[in-house]
């Protein structure tokens, strides 16, 4: 499975708004990685006022606010079986 992506930068509250909220909806099934923007010259440029960005699987699902369904529908698919 991968990990939920979150761009984000050092003292932001809305990042650790979303990052809070994003938490418990996860519900220990999928990993989170939080890609600070300021250590990487692409995602800074990218992103520099955008932030918080959550990204899945190479498509950007949102951005501040949470959208909480598509976390949500994320979570749910991550529970299907694997089709192997």
């Amino acid at each position: 499975m991968s990990p939920i992506y979150v761009y984000s930068r050092r003292g932001c509250h809305l990042c650790e708004v979303l990052i809070g909220e994003m938490l418990p909806l996860l519900q220990g099934r999928i990993d989170i990685e939080v890609r600070d923007i300021d250590t990487n010259d692409d995602w800074k440029n990218v992103y520099d006022v955008r932030i918080p960005v959550v990204e899945y699987e190479g498509q950007v699902i949102c951005e501040y606010p949470l959208d909480k369904a598509k976390i949500a529908a994320i979570v749910a698919s991550s529970a299907l079986p694997d089709e192997s």
